[in-house]
Parts: structure tokens; C-alpha cells; sequence
């Protein structure tokens, strides 16, 4: 292995993978009515199906950025081991933790570590889109390219990797501020379901409204049949979900089904990503043949 990576907990990934390739994971924070967790640590399982029934309960959920101290320690032990940094990063136009994590990555090489080589992309990605972009980042890596070529790459490919959503309460988006409340009361009378994607900005943006949830659910599969990379079946396909299993696997299926992808990855949506978006977000990622 010829550098390290190293992602924060935004990106999904199961610790298995994290584990298997050798990842650096910083946590961002949560907090429930004041108690403040960690939505990843190595070894510590987080329930994740309690999390979003306390959501549903209405217990007060704040979230907060990558813990600076985990950063410190994750690149310390990797700089003092001898190895150089990619980082990848939560997109920042929907967190402060990218540029945070960066500022603090970038003090501790040039105060302690001057001759180790560091190099820090925003992904522009969120979920398993990140965890996703980090797979393919890995593969590079594991390919025999440099730290340089692996960041150059990502700086090439980030706007290759398709990001879509859906919600089932639109609450959380007009809490979120990004819904007026009288368009999220009219919506939920009318049962409209927005599909919002990330944009080339890595802002989430509303793209259209679909009436019921299976057509929202369909609508997503309809993105990934029209706009995936060729050939489709040969790719990883990523679904989060926040605790709604059933239409991660209807997704799936219907994927699978059109056309013939057999390589999925589904996992809960974190929980810093999921209180903003509330119980029911589905997510899919893959890669396109367009930029986003």
C-alpha cells in the first residue's frame, strides 16, 4: 500500500470494507437531546433502526462536524508510520467538515511532519456517494498509481459519480431549510415525493415531484437506466437507506431486473445525513456517462 486514504463516517461504508482496505474513518457528531454520539467508531456499533425511531418520536437530533481529535489521531498514526495522506472528503457545499478536516490535516503535516506528502479532495459527494467514489479511489490505489495520480483522477472523475434522492416526509427538508413550510404542508396533503440529485455545485437540488411513493421509488431506478455508465451490469450499484430496507431491495430489484446489475451495496444512511433528511431518504449511487 503506498499511502493511506482517509474518509470521514458521511461516506457509509460498513466496516468490513473500511477494514478490507485499510481505510482512516473520522466521525462526524450527533447529538440526542443534548448526549452527544459519535456515527461511527471503530469496533462500536451504532443502532441505527433505534436512531431513526427516535427520530419518528420527535426527540430533538443536532449534528455536528468530523471530530478534530479522532482527525489528529488517525493522521498522526499514519504520518508517524511513514505514510503518506489522500483525504476524502464530505462534500462541502453540504458540511463545514471537509475544509475543517483539511485546515486541521494540513497543521499537523507542516508542524510535525514536513516530509510526508498530503493530499485533500473535496468529493463532492455524500452517502454511499462517497463511499462509492472511495471504493473507485481504493482500486486506483491498489493499482500501483502514485498519491498524485489517485488525487488528480479524483479531481477528473468526481462529476462522473451520480447522486439521487428521495424522501418520504418532507418535514425534515422545510426544517432543513430547504422547503418553505407552506410547500412542505401542501406536499404532504398531496403526497408528492420529491427526486432531488446532487448537482456539479454538490448542493441538493430538487429535480422534480412525483406523486406516491412507489413512483418516487421508480423514478430513482429510472435515473440509473438512462443515465449509467456502459455497460450497466458491470458496475457498483449503492443504495442508503434510512431505515426503509423494503425500498432499498425494490430499487434494487428493479434495477437488476432492467438491467442485469448483480453487484449491490446497501446500507443505512449515517445518522448526521439522515437527521437532516428523516426516516424513509432513499439514496442511490452509481456512475454515469454524463457529468452529473
Amino acid at each position: 500500500m503506498s499511502f493511506s486514504i482517509l474518509t470521514d463516517s458521511s461516506c457509509n461504508l460498513p466496516e468490513s470494507l473500511i477494514d478490507e482496505h485499510h481505510l482512516g474513518v473520522a466521525p462526524l457528531e450527533f447529538s440526542v437531546e443534548g448526549k452527544i454520539y459519535y456515527s461511527y467508531l471503530k469496533g462500536s456499533i451504532t443502532n441505527l433502526k433505534q436512531f431513526y425511531d427516535m427520530m419518528r418520536s420527535g426527540k430533538v437530533i443536532t449534528t455536528s462536524l468530523a471530530s478534530l481529535k479522532e482527525v489528529d489521531a488517525l493522521s498522526r498514526e499514519r504520518f508517524t508510520a511513514g505514510q503518506d495522506i489522500l483525504y476524502l472528503g464530505f462534500d462541502s457545499a453540504l458540511s463545514g467538515t471537509y475544509e475543517n478536516t483539511t485546515v486541521y490535516l494540513n497543521k499537523v503535516r507542516d508542524e510535525d511532519f514536513p516530509q510526508r506528502q498530503l493530499r485533500c479532495v473535496d468529493t463532492l459527494a455524500a452517502a454511499l456517494g462517497e463511499g462509492l467514489f472511495v471504493l473507485e479511489a481504493v482500486k486506483q490505489r491498489d493499482a500501483g498509481k502514485s498519491l498524485d495520480e489517485v488525487a488528480d483522477w479524483a479531481l477528473a472523475q468526481r462529476l462522473n459519480f451520480a447522486h439521487w434522492f428521495t424522501v418520504d416526509d418532507l418535514h425534515y427538508l422545510q426544517r432543513g431549510g430547504r422547503l418553505s413550510k407552506g410547500a412542505a404542508l401542501a406536499g404532504s396533503v398531496l403526497n408528492i415525493k420529491p427526486v432531488l440529485h446532487v448537482d456539479d455545485e454538490g448542493y441538493l437540488v430538487p429535480v422534480e415531484k412525483v406523486r406516491g411513493r412507489k413512483k418516487s421509488l421508480l423514478a430513482l431506478a429510472d435515473k440509473f437506466v438512462t443515465t449509467a455508465r456502459d455497460p450497466k451490469d458491470n458496475q457498483l450499484v449503492c443504495i442508503s437507506h434510512a431505515d426503509c430496507l423494503d425500498d432499498a431491495h425494490f430499487i434494487r430489484d428493479q434495477i437488476s431486473e432492467r438491467c442485469g446489475v448483480s453487484d449491490f451495496l446497501i446500507n443505512y444512511l449515517d445518522p448526521v445525513i439522515g437527521a437532516h433528511a428523516g426516516p424513509g431518504t432513499v439514496a442511490l449511487f452509481f456512475i454515469t456517462n454524463q457529468q452529473r
